[in-house]
């Protein structure tokens, strides 16, 4: 693998993301009333600062269900939003790329934080010449350390609170240790020839090298690459041969190139069930269990083992999740 110190990625990541968090305002302290106001990029997002800051921030997401933020054009009413917030979290490695300038401007006035952060080098995947995979939340131990970061920059923000943040992430992070034992040990039951994966796009590497499933996505790391004839027909070569039992398609994704794996397969006498959606770039819809950061994860992880011939129980980790 090529190290992630390229120029394309110090030339792209600092641009976008270390500029951000060097322009912060000197003046970042909070002196206003409760709650202040957040402004987070995608749910995901949204979902850790909510867990920690608790009644002390008021969170406002641009980005909700089913809302692709690899494509997602920023509108006026966006930069208002962000504008209108004390504070504002976003989640970094270029996952919100149309979004970066507005960003950029944003911070000279209000402090910006990037969850990944303290992600370390050594944790981050590279799919594409130089540039990181941003989708670190598909592995629990990856987003215990966006929490982590979080955590750090709530304190810097409103240091008088310190001791309640602190004591929230540790909440929170054992909440998510829960869900990556949970992970890992549903995952696991599928049969070992059976655990691979295929997605609408390459939004899970995270989770299958945690957790040791075999990943493969039509498209690449964004949804604004395209997936050629040849991408497909490699696919549908690759499930007739291994018997593969199911493929998923993505709710923030078109199916389209999904169907087209099924039909393939079919053409040539395999037939291939969608396993199921699963959430990737965006969470559930609001106030529903799969619209927060542990029910995400606990829907992909249950849907997956069943669709793949593992063993998990239908309402998952906690009973919580919808019936099909």
């Amino acid at each position: 693998m090529k190290s992630i110190r390229t120029f394309r990625f110090f030339g792209c990541l600092l641009a976008a993301l270390a500029a951000l968090g060097l322009a912060r305002p000197a003046a970042a302290e909070w002196s206003g009333a409760y709650p202040y106001k957040v402004t987070a990029t995608v749910g995901m997002v949204g979902d850790i600062v909510a867990n920690v800051a608790g009644d002390k921030a008021e969170i406002t997401t641009l980005m909700g269900a089913g809302v692709d933020p690899h494509s997602y054009a920023p509108s006026r009413g966006d930069a208002a939003a962000l504008l209108r917030a004390d504070a504002i979290f976003y989640s970094g490695l270029l996952l919100e790329g149309r979004m970066s300038d507005m960003l950029v401007k944003v911070s000279r006035q209000r402090p910006v934080y990037a969850v990944t952060e303290l992600i370390e080098e050594s944790y981050l995947l590279e799919k594409e010449a130089g540039v990181p995979d941003p989708h670190v939340w598909m592995d629990a131990s990856g987003w215990m350390r966006a929490t982590e970061a979080v955590t750090k920059s709530l304190i810097e923000f409103d240091p008088a609170n310190a001791a309640l943040y602190r004591s929230n992430s540790d909440a929170h992070l054992a909440r998510l240790k829960e869900l990556d034992a949970y992970a890992r040990k549903t995952l696991a039951s599928i049969p070992e020839k059976q655990r691979v994966m295929i997605t609408a796009h390459d939004a899970f590497s995270y989770m299958g090298r945690a957790y040791g499933i075999e990943v493969h996505g039509i498209q690449g790391l964004s949804t604004e690459s395209e997936a050629g004839l040849q991408d497909i027909n490699r696919l549908v070569e690759m499930i007739v041969q291994r018997r593969i039992p199911a493929v998923f398609v993505e709710t923030s994704v078109s199916d389209k190139n999904v169907r087209a794996l099924q039909e393939g397969a079919k053409s040539r006498g395999h037939d291939v069930a969608i396993g199921g959606s699963l959430f990737s770039d965006a969470m559930g819809p609001k106030g529903t269990y799969e619209g927060t950061y542990v029910g995400m994860i606990d829907h992909n992880v249950t849907t997956i083992t069943r669709a793949l011939g593992g063993n998990a129980p239908e309402g998952g980790m906690q009973g919580k999740l919808k019936a099909k």
